[in-house]
């Protein structure tokens, strides 16, 4: 980071700086905690400091970038320390949606304080870093089960189950270099649109790898991510928590220059079904990507969600509902794409146009129905299927029956003319029907009824 000579607060005694300064051409509001007398802990000094550097963002309008390595609240100053961490914890949610956050764990980051990176817009953390409410002592003693700081909270189980790490990088200059390239996507505060770059990629470039990298057949996986990176301008995709629910992909890219975050189910993994896991990451980016004011592209091909008991009891509907919530009340401009399938509540869910969607295209051999042919057949004609005595008959006779149903209720065509989705594009057109369209509705605003917050399901 390259900063300006201006201090907020600066001790000897003191484990906390902080500092405005500029990342890549941004001026941010700038932290760190670490080092001192007591390995970064959090007492009175620091937490006044780390929460006066959150007022000054939001008061100047620019971005939070901080750098941890906290050993946890301080526990020679007292009781004095755990309100200081809540102080911290206050200014951050009071600044969350005004200004983007961005954290940088490059070392231990426990107790307390770990709770602050769950209230963060994004969380990078280094390899050797690790975070933990409870530490291993804690755990041994409660469990029996004998943990390392690794093993209950490092980077990398961050990064792939917990889904607390947008980004894993090596090194603390790898994380630096990482938050300023997220900013490039992002504006200074809430108030304000992303800029719009040069982009030399022309916009009626014909999307042939998505084109064929998508397969005829339903049942046949894919990633999707080569769809994403061709239509989108070239080398512009970043993904996020690329390796949590990696049956759901999120991520920032541009498209005719103009930022904006996208949503894609992943066949290639789990078939691209849509699981707890899935629901909450989803929900938590297009909620990040209405505070700040980005453009959502959502690419749909999903045989709908997961079933399971375990995710059932584990509270699917709740968590289901959490990416409702975030696409209906999102007021940014919002597209999709069916790519390939798109069966039930799932099609809902995607963002579909009941949910307020402001255009949604289809793939010509898209399907869109309340299920998929094979189960609806089953359903509809199960009963005149088993009277069928022999196998190789009863196989042909339900082999009919489901082209019959995908030709009849399945095809996009027939959702176009519900007006269900807005039309049916090439797919090698694909990036210029969007760029197109993001262009149209670039100055859509919506009137907000005068709240406080709704109860989201959390």
């Amino acid at each position: 980071m390259s900063t300006s000579p201006v201090p907020i607060t600066k001790q000897r005694s003191t484990s906390a700086e902080a500092q405005l300064s500029e990342l890549g051409g941004h001026r941010i509001a700038e932290f760190s905690i670490r080092g001192g007398n007591h390995a970064g802990s959090i007492g009175p000094t620091e937490g006044a400091t780390i929460a006066q550097i959150f007022r000054l963002a939001v008061s100047l309008g620019i971005p939070v970038v901080g750098t941890i390595a906290s050993s946890g609240a301080d526990v020679s100053e007292g009781l004095p320390s755990l309100h200081a961490w809540g102080e911290i914890a206050r200014a951050l949610a009071n600044a969350s949606g005004v200004v983007p956050i961005i954290l940088c764990v490059v070392g231990p980051c426990v107790s307390g304080p770990a709770l602050l990176l769950g209230l963060a817009d994004v969380v990078i953390m280094t390899e050797n870093a690790f975070a933990y409410v409870s530490g291993p002592e804690t755990v041994r003693s409660f469990t029996g089960e004998e943990v390392d700081h690794s093993t209950l909270g490092g980077a990398v189980f961050h990064g792939q189950r917990s889904g607390v790490a947008e980004m894993v990088v090596g090194t603390e200059a790898e994380a630096t270099l990482a938050a300023a390239h997220i900013l490039d996507y992002l504006p200074s505060n809430h108030l304000e649109d992303v800029e719009r770059v040069y982009s030399d990629d022309p916009t009626d470039r014909r999307c042939y790898r998505a084109e064929t990298t998508v397969p005829a057949q339903s049942n046949i996986a894919y990633d999707v991510r080569v769809v994403i990176e061709d239509v989108l301008d070239r080398a512009s995709f970043l993904e996020l928590r690329a390796n949590h629910a990696a049956n759901l992909v999120t991520g920032l890219g541009r498209i005719d220059g103009w930022a904006v975050g996208i949503i894609a189910n992943q066949p290639d993994y789990r078939a691209g079904t849509i699981d707890i896991g899935a629901s909450e990451k989803a929900a938590r980016f297009v909620q990040w990507c209405d505070c700040f004011n980005l453009p959502l592209i959502t690419f749909i091909d999903t045989p709908g969600f997961e079933p399971g008991r375990d995710l059932e009891w584990r509270g699917m509907i709740r968590h289901g509902a959490e990416l409702v919530h975030a696409y209906a009340a999102a007021s940014v401009p919002r597209l999709g794409v069916i790519l390939r399938k798109s069966y039930g509540g799932a099609y809902i869910v995607m963002d579909s146009k009941g949910l307020g969607n402001d255009w949604c295209g289809a793939w010509p051999s898209a399907e869109i129905a309340v299920m998929g042919a094979r189960g609806a057949v089953q359903i509809l004609e199960g009963r005149n299927l088993r009277e069928i005595a022999d196998k190789a008959e009863r196989a042909e006779a339900q082999s009919g029956l489901e082209v019959e149903y995908s030709e009849r209720f399945a095809n996009p065509y027939i959702a176009a003319e519900r007006g269900l989705i807005d039309a049916v594009i090439e797919p090698t057109l694909t990036r210029t029907v969007l760029a197109q369209v993001l262009e149209q509705i670039s100055s859509k605003r919506e009137p907000r009824f005068r709240r406080r917050h709704s109860n989201t399901p959390l």
